[in-house]
């Protein structure tokens, strides 16, 4: 019996990727790290920034997401993002271009604290894959 099903994520450019064979996705819940694996109950849950972590017979790939929602239903993974790269692709000035935005952003004095939550979470992964 298989153990796969099927994973799309959807920027506002595009459908990024579209795979019909992955075994698990690990994603950046606001709940925490949340893997999910063929027949997990539903789920709908907003994404902070972080890692999406995606298996599949292929191997692993790593992505950077800055926000979204996941919706898991009926054996399909949705992922919605508004920002989303491949860690493979992505160059060490886009990383320090991302970090540099967002140290600046934690000097702005009106965050509230969901936003510096939120920033902060973005610098902290952003240091760890520099």
């Amino acid at each position: 019996m298989s153990e796969e099903f099927k994973l799309e994520i959807v920027n506002p450019d595009k459908s990024f990727l579209s795979k019909e064979d992955v075994t698990e996705v690990v994603v950046p819940a606001f709940e925490g790290e949340i893997g999910i694996l063929k027949d997990h109950i539903s789920i709908i849950s907003f994404l902070k920034p972080g890692i999406i972590k995606i298996y599949s017979k292929n191997g692993e790939e790593k992505f950077y997401i800055e926000d979204g929602i996941i919706e898991f239903k009926n054996n399909n993974l949705s992922v919605l993002t508004s920002s989303i790269f491949n860690l493979k692709d992505m160059e060490k000035s886009k990383i320090q271009e991302l970090l540099k935005a967002a140290e600046d952003e934690t000097s702005k004095k009106e965050l509230n604290d969901q936003t510096k939550y939120l920033i902060d979470q973005k610098i902290e992964v952003l240091r760890s894959i520099n």
